[in-house]
Order: C-alpha cells, then sequence, then structure tokens
C-alpha cells in the first residue's frame, strides 16, 4: 500500500514569515525516514500505511505545540493498495505524456 500524504502546517501566531517553523517540520519528516518533497505551499510525504501518515501529522506537530499557540493544519490523502514510490512516478507518467503529445 502506498500513502500519499499532501499537507501543510505552520503557526499563525508568529507574523509574516514562519520559514523558520516549516524548517523544523521538514527535519522532523526527514529524521522520521519517509519519502517526502517540499514545495512552495506544503510537503507531499509517502507513508506504507494510513497510521504512519497520520504519525506524520502528529509528530509534526508536536515540534511546534511549544512554542505555537495556534497551528493551522490541511492535509489531502491518496491511499493505492500495491504501489510504492508514487511521488516520482506519478510526475514522470505526466512527463511523459506530455513529451509524446508535442
Amino acid at each position: 500500500m502506498s500513502v500519499l500524504m499532501n499537507f501543510a502546517m505552520f503557526p499563525t501566531d508568529k507574523g509574516a514569515s514562519v520559514s523558520p517553523y516549516v524548517a523544523k517540520i521538514e527535519g522532523k519528516i526527514r529524521a522520521m525516514g519517509f519519502q517526502s518533497e517540499l514545495s512552495s505551499m506544503g510537503t507531499i510525504v509517502e507513508t506504507e500505511n494510513i497510521s504512519q501518515a497520520l504519525s506524520v501529522i502528529e509528530n509534526t506537530y508536536n515540534v511546534l505545540e511549544p512554542d505555537c499557540d495556534r497551528v493551522y493544519v490541511t492535509v489531502s490523502l491518496d491511499i493505492r493498495k500495491g504501489k510504492s514510490g508514487r511521488i516520482k512516478s506519478k510526475i514522470e507518467s505526466v512527463e511523459s505524456k506530455l513529451k509524446n503529445n508535442k
């Protein structure tokens, strides 16, 4: 099974720039050992099951909780049985179709 999770998490009580807090979140994800990809609007993480995906949310929140009074989180999940490595393969599939349509 593969769970692709796209999520954004940041404090809303720390001013306009929250990059130091996002860096803490990214550091936690990497320490957990899951494949991930940072974008300007969030992070994509691939896990083997839903429990692991939810543990990413909980563990990254726990990084912010001591210093933040309010945290905003959005999450979307794509759950697929029998496939893994989809962070890269989904992009490669679309890119190959773009090349073939030229």
